[in-house]
């Protein structure tokens, strides 16, 4: 990879380190702790947020004509997704042993916690599950198919790809024959190596 390019993915990744201490910093101001992948709040803190609760059934009949009309049309997208998930997980837990890939982890990219907020009434609650599974599972599929791409086809596009997975920096470019060749055996390698260098 250039040099230039390892500079600034490297800073890109400082960036974001730097982002998510900012964002552990907030949390703790806002006493949510975590412990062991679960969420625990103070008691005061939970009598808190309780007292900024919309009660469910003021809550249906005060949303907009708009929200209403649309819930339907939102919700049967779940059927699609579903099967999606269905079809990739099963791609993934037939194919990636024939690769040599490790499996991508579920729990890594579903994140289910907004249930643990006292201001929100069950169907708010419902609504980010829905958003949840939904982000989860593009991630979920970014992941899988990232490995997939690393393994087939890792090439640069000659276009700029917006918010391209984690494996893409380390593609070859574009329109380098002799890099591909060279690169292709050692990217399906780090592969392999995924589970080894995944944080515990």
């Amino acid at each position: 990879m250039n040099p230039r390019i390892s500079e600034l993915l490297d800073r890109i990744r400082q960036l974001e380190e730097e982002i998510e201490q900012e964002l552990k910093r907030r949390r703790a101001e806002l006493h949510a702790d975590f412990e062991d992948r679960r969420i625990r709040f103070e008691r005061e803190i939970l009598e808190q947020q309780r007292r900024f609760k919309a009660g469910l059934l003021a809550y249906i009949f005060g949303a907009e004509l708009r929200h209403a009309a649309s819930a339907p049309v939102i919700y049967v997208v779940v059927f699609p997704l579903l099967l999606l998930d269905l079809f990739v997980s099963l791609y993934q837990y037939l194919c990636f042993p024939l690769y040599r890939i490790p499996y991508v982890k579920r729990r890594d990219h579903f994140v289910f916690d907004r249930t643990h907020l006292a201001y929100l009434n069950l169907l708010e609650k419902l609504n980010c599950a829905y958003c949840s599974y939904g982000n989860g599972l593009a991630s979920y599929l970014r992941e899988i198919i990232g490995r997939t791409e690393q393994y087939w086809c890792p090439i640069k596009h000659a276009r700029r790809v917006l918010q391209a997975h984690p494996f893409y920096d380390g593609f070859a470019d574009y329109g380098d024959a002799e890099g591909y060749r060279g690169e292709l055996k050692a990217l399906r390698a780090a592969l392999a190596e995924l589970d080894r260098m995944a944080p515990r």
